[in-house]
């Protein structure tokens, strides 16, 4: 590891129990102020509570990515809107989101994680409180951003936590339940909104999630304590070079690229496999719109899966790679049309399953690519790959939906999975090397 005149300066705040968690083999290069700190053991019960907290948490932020596309429906026919101007506050809520996301990682490495999170939070009920008094298009572009704004930090700030706070043999299990919180706040959301306004109004839909972001933010005040982390001591005069050294490591770029492509699998499934099923094999719209939701529900039951085999497996790159694999196999399979319509979904679920049991073990490996002192940076930086796939994804493979090409859209999926395979794998080479 790069660690030529170190000063060691590291400043904790008020947490006597955490740790750092920081993997000491590295080969990022970490700014003269920063330094690893010695990890210390944590009681089970300890790491469960932080482990619960940030999940709860994470589960608010997917929670959010949701707060305005289910009802769009009921936005068009109240403010006569478009497909285009509902679909642009999608699209301004991941822009957002991906840039701000990137920007984030300085702030919870400069300040810690615990006051950004509650900022978040802070933004979600301002976003939701939008929703519910908007009068037209432009209150709901402001929830979209303040919504975009709430979300950008959560990758950063979970990761800091869960990566100083819970014993570092305990991670895969963590990062296990982090992933399968934010599958649950996705499938929360439009249950939720949409079940509330067909029960009542859907100004009350907002409401009550504006009590739901309180209640949260309430639980997470009170275990404050749980979520405090480390910051590193700044000198008098930082050097931005310093702050941004890690940028001219290629592992984090191709960390970025994994990021990026399989998000964009995801996206193929999440926006477009109900059309494809009823294209390709007469599917009816109800049933087809239930693929959507077992590959959700198969990726959470996978991340479980996936981190009892994080916690007991030192190559974790070829988990991935491996998982990745089998899931754009799948896919590719699921684009010849040989397996029929009830086949195919079957095939979507099992991808879903796959890619959740690679999950815990995707967070660890970014996690090996991460130099001390630099988590929220690192994090950050990698997790607006999400944001950017989200983004890129309908503009790409629109193209081919509206062309009707429908088996070359999943076959693209699939092809997209297999490069974020190689990412993976090149990703693991580098950290070996280093």
């Amino acid at each position: 590891m790069f660690m030529g005149g170190i000063v060691p300066a590291v400043a904790p705040v008020s947490a006597p129990r955490a740790h750092s968690g920081y993997h000491v083999g590295m080969a990022l290069s970490i700014p003269p102020s920063a330094t690893p700190v010695a990890p210390a053991p944590t009681s089970w019960q300890q790491d469960v509570r932080v482990i619960g907290l940030v999940g709860l948490a994470h589960a608010t932020s997917h929670f959010s990515h949701l707060l305005l596309a289910p009802l769009f429906p009921v936005f068009m026919r109240e403010f006569g809107l478009s497909y285009s101007q509902v679909g642009l506050l999608t699209s301004l809520f991941f822009i957002i989101s991906g840039v701000g996301q990137a920007l984030s990682g300085f702030l919870v490495d400069r300040v810690g994680a615990r006051p950004v999170l509650f900022a978040s939070i802070l933004c979600f009920i301002g976003s939701a409180l939008a929703a519910a008094t908007a009068q037209g298009y432009a209150s709901l572009l402001l929830a979209a951003v303040l919504a975009g704004l709430g979300n950008a930090p959560f990758h950063p700030v979970d990761f800091s936590i869960l990566n100083q706070r819970v014993t570092p043999q305990r991670l895969g299990y963590a990062f296990s339940v982090h992933g399968l919180t934010g599958n649950l706040g996705w499938a929360l959301a439009p249950v939720f909104l949409v079940g509330l306004a067909a029960l009542d109004h859907w100004r009350s839909a907002y409401w009550a999630a504006i009590g739901v972001y309180l209640a949260v933010l309430a639980l997470l005040g009170w275990q404050r304590e749980h979520l405090a982390t480390q910051v590193v001591r700044r000198s008098a005069n930082p050097s931005a070079a310093d702050d941004l050294a890690f940028w001219r490591r290629s592992v984090v770029w191709w960390c970025f690229g994994f990021f990026l492509l399989s998000t964009m699998t995801l996206a193929v499934v999440q926006t477009y496999a109900s059309s494809i099923l009823q294209a390709m094999h007469a599917v009816p719209l109800h049933t087809a719109t239930l693929t959507v939701t077992a590959y959700m529900l198969a990726g959470a039951v996978g991340m479980l899966l996936g981190g009892w085999v994080a916690a007991r497996s030192a190559a974790v790159d070829r988990v991935v790679a491996l998982t990745m694999a089998t899931g754009a196999l799948l896919m590719a399979l699921a684009s010849t049309g040989w397996l029929g319509g009830s086949g195919t979904m079957v095939a979507l679920a099992v991808t879903g399953l796959a890619i959740g049991i690679g999950g815990p073990s995707r967070d660890l490996l970014i996690r090996r690519a991460t130099p001390p002192g630099a988590t929220g940076r690192v994090y950050g930086t990698v997790y607006s790959g999400l944001d950017t796939g989200f983004a890129l994804a309908p503009l790409l493979f629109g193209v081919l939906m509206d062309h009707g090409w429908y088996a070359a859209t999943l076959a693209a999926g699939a092809a997209t999975l297999l490069l974020a395979t190689l990412a993976a794998l090149a990703v693991g080479e580098r950290t070996r090397n280093a």
